[in-house]
Parts: structure tokens; sequence; C-alpha cells
């Protein structure tokens, strides 16, 4: 395969990743570790391409979470983020509760920096993690 291949291949797991963070259904790890099967030596790119990809799905979660009118949170999440702060978006990879973080954060106008850091703290390592055991099998 050529190099053009991986290239339209890798663009289909920044597509993917940029989905999982909304609520469509995207299969970021699966699209990844299809990818680091077939190209195993692009593994530095890929976790670049699908942690910057997912990241940005989770800043427009962030951002979409500030134009929502400002209500009440539930007292739990409220709780979460005021013991942790923007730092309790690390946990944004998490499937099904994760999409909610950006937005609650977003709803209570969390500064966008460091939220968008810790979110791409949390995608990267996941997506470590997952390459990590790929390498292992």
């Amino acid at each position: 395969m050529s190099d053009w291949a991986a290239s339209a291949a890798l663009a289909g797991v920044g597509a993917s990743a940029f989905l999982s963070a909304t609520v469509l259904p995207g299969n970021s790890e699966l699209a990844l570790s299809a990818f680091l099967y077939k190209w195993p030596d692009w593994l530095w790119a890929s976790l670049a391409v699908a942690t910057l990809a997912n990241s940005a799905g989770s800043a427009t979660s962030l951002y979409l979470g500030r134009l929502a009118p400002k209500k009440e949170l539930p007292p739990r999440v409220a709780r979460w983020f005021g013991r942790f702060g923007p730092a309790a978006l690390v946990a944004s990879w998490v499937p099904l509760v994760g999409d909610a973080l950006p937005l609650a954060a977003g709803w209570l106008r969390l500064p966008f920096a460091p939220c968008l850091a810790w979110i791409a703290l949390g995608k990267f390592l996941r997506y470590a993690a997952l390459a990590f055991a790929l390498r292992l099998a």
C-alpha cells in the first residue's frame, strides 16, 4: 500500500474520532485499531490525528454548552466540577458519560484553554493505552 492510502485511511480515523466525541457514533477505537493493524509504523501520526480530532469534537461540545441557556446542573455534576474544575474533563474519554462532560463544562462557563488541555490529555491517554495494548497482542 502506498503512503497515499495510509494518508486517506488516517483521514478516516480523524473523521471517526471527531464524530466519536459528539453524540454521533464514530467508533474511533475500532478505526484506530484497524489503522494500526495495517500501518503500525504510523503509530505517532495516528495517535496525534485521533487525539486532535477527538479533542476538536469535544471542543465543539464545550462551545455548544456555552451557547445553551444557563440553568441549574444536576447536583452530582455540579459537585464533580466544583471539586475538580477543568481537570474533571480528563474523564471526557469515558464512553457515554464523557460526551456530556464538555457540554456541562461549557454550560458552567469554565475557562476554555484549561478545559481543552485536560480533554486532550484524557483523549491521548486513552488512545495511547489502546495502541500499547494492540502492540502487546
